[in-house]
């Protein structure tokens, strides 16, 4: 006589191993997008990016040995003094100071470097909107290139 308590069937061992089988295939299907997809760390042109963000550098390095180039923002005439060091006296000084706003590059300007007697420029800031602004000044003074960048809060 047979019993058939020998003969019991469970799933489990084919559940397990198809589990397994489908997330190998996950795995492997993962693995062939990731390898399909240009990763563009690194650019075409990444020896002239880093040549023009050495310049950069020693143009900012340049400046802070020359001294501190003052941009504050003034409440009551709603302007921005852009103030030079005083060791550039005397000398030819030509420039731009660029207002950019991170928030909304629309509102971006461009305003050519006129400089007083005293080496400072009044900017007129009635016409931007209230927020966080970037002030750069990139100048040339005898023939050096010096840049500098301050954050100003229009009121």
């Amino acid at each position: 006589m047979t019993t058939d308590k020998n003969k019991s069937f469970t799933l489990w061992p084919y559940a397990i191993v198809g589990a397994m089988v489908l997330f190998m295939s996950y795995i492997a299907f993962f693995v062939y997008k990731a390898m399909g997809n240009d990763v563009g760390l690194v650019s075409k042109n990444y020896y002239e990016q880093e040549i023009a963000y050495q310049d950069h550098m020693d143009k900012v390095a340049r400046t802070q040995a020359l001294g501190e180039v003052r941009v504050n923002y003034q409440e009551a005439p709603q302007s921005i003094l852009v103030q030079l060091p005083e060791t550039l006296q005397g000398q030819r000084i030509s420039g731009s100071i660029s207002l950019f706003r991170p928030s909304d590059d629309s509102q971006d300007q461009e305003i050519a470097l006129q400089l007083g007697r005293d080496l400072s420029q009044l900017v007129a800031a009635d016409s931007l909107q209230q927020g966080v602004w970037k002030v750069r000044v990139n100048f040339l003074a005898d023939e050096v290139t010096y840049y500098a960048e301050q954050i100003v809060r229009v009121k």
